[in-house]
């Protein structure tokens, strides 16, 4: 079908990417083996192209939406042929003009623009032309006119009954004999017609036929769509995949195993830059020049996953007609500095929530934005770390005072997490005004049968019925059975606030609150005990229980690592030798070391991918901390086996974190790619690669989840948390908005690290 104009794929800022950094190539892995980069390889922050998203609905009468065809005219209106009738959208609006109305609107099927700039439209009634301003059915053409093809010399309508041709300002009717099944036309501009119909492809020229359908010739015979590549050669979309062909014989066939997410063609079109747009019943593939190719799909990119049509505008930006609606997939230039505004901007603006919490929105109606409302998590202590963190990161790479600031104010709110509880040591996960009605896992009760069935799923479970409690003053409910990895997310992020941002009276704060939470953890034997005088679910640490309980036996390697680094932390900022004896005790006693090194051989069945992201925020407390040079070593080759079995480079906290730790720079590229790709939408809309036939469905590397083999780049995968597996198979929710802190976070670790140099400094 039609297609003219520019969209930046992922394949062409990347190849982009490394032709800026020749160096970069030096951070790939070979063998699984680390490989370092020297500490002066940086990424110059220079313009790329971000694609994002817009969606856009014709109208609610039935058919409105159902969209057969889509062009772009000279003045940049978007027209399109639905199945209740014909619509036109200026540039610059997001209103729809109907076009035909009255007792003629029904079913349209084609919208073309030729070269004068006219407007042709196929429809159940015939065909029309649009020209200043003015509609004006064409005599000839019988309907219903299905397709429609702009030709330099003469255009041609199609349909059941015939071809016709615009000659001499008349219609007239060509003697070709093809099956009525029209699907799509295409002219070569130098007097040969195509048309793909569901009995094979027929080239049409001087009065001749020739049909193309063995499959010697095509996948299949059922050919839904036609277009040239810029050297000339064929692209039949056909039941099945893509048959290239040149004017006489097949030059290769494309389908699924080679990147086509559906056997069902629908449509194809190409850009200006020679990418071939492939529209399918999963989404749209773009394949490049250079035989690369990327995938858009799922409600991040389009309004439905059944392409049905695309056209290009004069900016390049691409109009994709589908079952549901019209979608554009625009471009802007932008750095990541200027990237890093935008997302700063939405987190300030809707996703800091008094007293300074920093989590998701909940949108009242799924992926309506204008819904939104703050909401709470059960991780918000930890996230808010994450946030606490990033703030700590941005202000040693810029010593903005207002970083300082913001970081104190994080602090605070973790602090405040403690001192709510009204203990001596025990910290909520989250509190939230107590004027709020809606809350995540709001109190509730059980009775026997729900108890056992509970217990019988999971013998550790434990029955929190007031997971929401008042606090004192009477303004917060603030939620207990806190977890080990809010307690991890909590004692990562004091250690970056200690280290980069926190003056000297802020560090004594810190000391202070590292040292109630550790006290009162030494004195209960190291389980996190609520208030009602029982350890949370998740929260143990004890030998008793990781060494002599078998129901402990998943959490032991990585929970021992947690109490060492907490125990560390703790001894090494406050300078209090008790926590070294206790430090010392769990290493010597309980076997605490030997318990870690398991950390990256644990059983599969034990195996979540959250564990690394846990893991990840504790090796550079142990590493940097540690003084002792077999233990030293022995942390740094536990972080190095760790690090080598994330060569995909999945995790960009993981990856610098690691740098952070050790000065070796991992997964560099990886990173930056990341950064780059990451959508500006941060709705979670769902993710469904199980709809896809390009991809295999594995149990890899976590066995207990559906996975998708190969790693999604970040514009293929719901919005990103570090602690979900991004191979995940299945992923999203569209009625929550996730916090730009996971691309903010690593940004800034990256500005600190020297991995990105921003534009301007040398």
């Amino acid at each position: 079908m039609k297609g003219t104009g520019l969209l930046k794929l992922n394949y062409l800022w990347l190849k982009g990417l490394i032709i800026l950094l020749p160096a970069l190539n030096s951070c790939s892995h070979s063998g699984g083996e680390l490989v370092n980069i020297s500490s002066d390889t940086v990424y110059a922050d220079i313009p790329f192209v971000q694609e994002y998203h817009e969606a856009f609905s014709a109208g609610v009468k039935t058919g409105d939406n159902e969209i057969r065809s889509i062009a772009v005219d000279h003045g940049s209106n978007i027209w399109i042929a639905t199945a209740s009738g014909v619509f036109k959208k200026g540039a610059v609006t997001t209103e729809w003009e109907e076009i035909i109305s009255g007792k003629e609107r029904g079913p349209a099927y084609s919208v073309v623009v030729n070269s004068r700039g006219d407007v042709l439209i196929g429809a159940w009634n015939g065909l029309y032309r649009y020209r200043d301003n003015n509609l004006t059915r064409e005599d000839g053409p019988v309907p219903p006119v299905s397709e429609i093809c702009a030709d330099i010399e003469g255009d041609y309508a199609l349909g059941p009954f015939g071809i016709w041709r615009f000659v001499e300002n008349n219609w007239e009717k060509q003697n070709y004999s093809i099956a009525r099944s029209v699907r799509d036309v295409l002219s070569d501009n130098k007097g040969t017609l195509w048309v793909a119909t569901d009995a094979g492809l027929y080239k049409c020229r001087k009065g001749e036929t020739q049909l193309i359908q063995d499959v010697s010739e095509l996948i299949s015979c059922n050919v839904k769509a036609i277009a040239f590549n810029r050297d000339g050669k064929l692209w039949a979309g056909v039941l099945g995949g893509v048959s290239v062909r040149d004017s006489v014989n097949l030059i290769e066939n494309m389908t699924p195993a080679d990147g086509i997410p559906s056997a069902n063609i629908r449509c194809i079109g190409r850009s200006p830059d020679g990418a071939m747009w492939v529209g399918t019943d999963v989404g749209v593939v773009r394949f490049a020049v250079d035989g690369s190719h990327s995938l858009r799909f799922s409600r991040r990119w389009l309004t439905d996953n059944r392409v049905t049509d695309i056209d290009f505008d004069s900016k390049g930006n691409a109009w994709i007609g589908t079952e549901n609606g019209v979608s554009a997939i625009k471009r802007k230039t932008m750095t990541l500095a200027e990237k890093e505004t935008d997302f700063y901007n939405q987190l300030m603006k809707r996703h800091m929530r008094e007293p300074w919490t920093c989590g998701v929105l909940r949108l009242e109606t799924p992926g309506d934005t204008a819904t939104w409302q703050n909401s709470d998590d059960d991780n918000d202590g930890e996230y808010t770390g994450g946030y606490l963190a990033m703030e700590s990161f941005r202000y040693a790479a810029t010593g903005d005072p207002d970083a300082r600031a913001k970081a104190r104010k994080a602090f605070d709110f973790l602090k405040f997490l403690q001192e709510v509880t009204a203990t001596e040591g025990f910290f909520a996960r989250s509190v939230i005004p107590v004027t709020w009605k809606t809350m995540s896992d709001p109190n509730r009760k059980y009775d026997e049968k729900q108890l056992a069935e509970e217990l019988v799923k999971d013998p550790r479970y434990k029955p929190v019925e007031e997971r929401w409690r008042k606090s004192k003053d009477g303004r917060w409910l603030w939620k207990g059975d806190t977890s080990s990895d809010e307690m991890d997310g909590h004692m990562m992020s004091y250690f970056f606030y200690y280290e980069l941002a926190a003056d000297e009276e802020e560090k004594v704060l810190i000391r202070n609150h590292v040292r109630r939470i550790m006290d009162c953890l030494i004195r209960t034997g190291y389980n996190l005990i609520d208030i009602d005088g029982t350890h949370t679910r998740w929260s143990v640490w004890s030998p008793e229980q990781l060494n002599n309980d078998p129901d402990w036996a998943s959490e032991k390697s990585l929970n021992s690592m947690e109490l060492l680094a907490y125990l560390k932390f703790a001894a090494h900022i406050t300078g209090d030798d008790k926590y070294e004896k206790e430090y010392k005790h769990l290493i010597k006693e309980e076997g605490y070391l030997e318990n870690a090194s398991h950390l990256n051989s644990k059983n599969p069945a034990w195996q979540i991918y959250f564990d690394r992201t846990m893991e990840g925020y504790l090796f550079p407390i142990l590493i940097k901390y540690e003084e002792d040079p077999e233990l030293k070593k022995f942390y740094r080759d536990l972080a190095d086996e760790w690090m080598n079995s994330q060569e995909a480079g999945e995790n960009l906290i993981n990856n610098f974190t690691y740098a952070f730790a050790t000065g070796n720079k991992v997964n560099t590229r990886q990173s930056v790619e990341f950064l780059r790709d990451t959508p500006l939408d941060l709705v979670d809309w769902p993710i469904d690669h199980t709809l896809r036939e390009d991809v295999h469905i594995v149990r890899k590397p976590i066995l207990e989840e559906i996975q998708v083999e190969e790693l999604p780049s970040a514009s293929e995968r719901s919005t990103v948390r570090w602690d979900k597996n991004p191979w995940s198979a299945v992923q999203g929710n569209a009625s929550q908005v996730r916090e730009p802190v996971f691309w903010l976070w690593p940004y800034w670790m990256a500005r600190y690290l020297n991995v990105i140099q921003p534009s301007g400094q040398k």
